[in-house]
């Protein structure tokens, strides 16, 4: 234990593979904050925290299951000479929850009746369906983060206490980001554009088509800027008037 704490290569991991756990945890704090829009601010903060606990344990849980989850990349079946495996079917299942939730999310913002829209007993009581829906994406988005920490680091303590530095990065994220999206309702309708996109990626993933994902965040930061532009432009405009 004692050379992993003095050996500079493995701080360069750690570093390394802790910055890129947080870039991936980027889809999991909008996932959220969306998710547990519709409930009330304590139970909404409720439902965060237990997701990310939840993600937190799972990632670690998925670690120490190292074996296994390299054996999710050997060969399921092949159809028409392309090689499906698991890691392929779960990439391809939460990339298409992810495009469906995000799309009937867009429908109820633009066409729901102001009884969808705003938050209700009805939704609060929808609270377990929403922490079972937080669950699966977490699956979905744990298999890719521990699989990246696999083909980054060697050493499982660095892998864990990369994990655990990224999950507190979220949490200390998700409040005044859920926050936001609730403040501002058009950063709202361009997270679920985010989720899309990120649903695409991971459907394209699954079936071999690998998007670099420096165009997906450099795609989202733009369109953030030009967002956060906007929401200052309509500031001014409010304080003239």
């Amino acid at each position: 234990m004692l050379e992993l704490l003095t050996d500079p290569a493995i701080w360069a991991a750690f570093l390394t593979l802790t910055a890129m756990e947080i870039i991936l945890g980027i889809d999991n704090i909008v996932f959220l904050s969306l998710l547990t829009a519709p409930l009330e601010k304590e139970t909404g903060r409720r439902a965060r925290q237990i997701g990310l606990a939840l993600a937190l344990i799972m990632r670690i849980a998925l670690l120490f299951a190292i074996t296994w989850i390299i054996g999710l990349t050997a060969p399921l079946f092949t159809v028409f000479d392309f090689s499906i495996t698991w890691r392929d079917v779960i990439l391809i299942a939460g990339g298409l929850f992810l495009i469906g939730k995000g799309t009937l999310e867009m429908h109820t913002e633009i066409e729901g009746t102001e009884e969808e829209k705003r938050p209700s007993g009805a939704a609060n009581a929808a609270f377990t369906l929403i922490i079972l829906q937080i669950i699966v994406i977490d699956a979905v988005f744990s298999v890719d983060s521990i699989l990246t920490a696999v083909g980054m680091a060697d050493d499982i303590e660095v892998m864990v206490a990369a994990v655990i530095v990224a999950i507190a990065v979220m949490y200390v994220a998700s409040e005044p980001i859920a926050h936001f999206i609730e403040e501002h309702p058009t950063t709202k309708m361009l997270a679920l554009a985010f989720l899309l996109l990120i649903g695409v990626a991971l459907v394209a993933d699954g079936l071999g088509f690998h998007i670099p994902r420096g165009y997906i965040y450099f795609a989202m930061a733009f369109s953030a800027i030009v967002e956060g532009v906007n929401l200052a432009a309509r500031r001014r405009r409010r304080a003239k008037a």
